[in-house]
């Protein structure tokens, strides 16, 4: 486990761990604010496994952007979980994440999944078109019925009865790749994904998932998380 520093815990139920090069999540995590953490963001690790969840029974958001997850991941029970980020690992298999998170996360309304090879999205797979992107959205809506929010767009009623009506046959094909998985090491991985634009991407003010609250975090990488305005809620 790599040396990892102090956490910085804000208004006792936001806890941030970033940045801190670690593969599992450490111990004293979970021992130390898992009976009370609220929101837990994790992004910008080396993580592989979110076995070190297990202590987090209180849990309402998660973020895991920009980790090293692949098809393996398994959540531990999180009843209370209604916002999760797993942006920019190596997810490729969605079918088997959706069923999963349908088990384990009954109360999840908002779900972002981009820079994944699941989420047939333009801006990190050039081959794919809006088609492809909106034929995924029926799919996880189909698996995923209570979902309010998906990606950087709000699920419209158009889109929840038509993942009614069609969404079980919009499967999305695994793709296939030639090349290894990502190692681990940030030297040789390409500069993190975010769906903001330039000005949002302000490496010193990491803001609050969903535009819902604000949060600042000190390590030695930040990232914004906000997708949506306000007054788009």
């Amino acid at each position: 486990m790599a040396n990892c520093e102090s956490p910085v815990a804000l208004n006792g139920t936001q806890i941030s761990y970033i940045a801190h090069d670690c593969k599992d999540i450490p111990d004293f995590l979970g021992d130390t604010y898992g009976h009370f953490a609220r929101r837990l963001d994790l992004s910008f690790n080396q993580l592989r496994s979110l076995a070190g969840l297990g202590m987090f029974t209180e849990l309402e958001e998660l973020v895991v952007d920009n980790n090293l997850l692949g098809n393996d991941l398994r959540l531990p029970g999180l009843p209370n979980l209604h916002t999760l980020t797993l942006n920019k690992n190596n997810l490729t298999d969605i079918e088997a994440l959706l069923e999963h998170l349908a088990d384990v996360t009954p109360s999840l309304r908002y779900l972002s999944l981009l820079g994944n090879e699941a989420c047939p999205n333009q801006l990190v797979s050039p081959d794919k078109d809006e088609d492809d992107y909106q034929r995924y959205r029926y799919f996880v809506l189909h698996k995923l019925p209570n979902l309010k929010f998906l990606d950087t767009r709000k699920v419209t009623r158009k889109e929840t009865m038509e993942a009614q009506a069609r969404g079980a046959f919009m499967k999305v094909v695994k793709p296939k790749s030639d090349t290894p998985p990502k190692e681990a090491g940030f030297e040789s991985r390409p500069l993190p994904y975010t769906p903001l634009p330039r000005g949002s991407r302000d490496a010193k003010n990491h803001k609050g998932v969903f535009a819902k609250c604000r949060y600042v975090y000190y390590g030695k990488h930040s990232e914004g998380n906000r997708f949506i305005q306000n007054d788009q809620l």
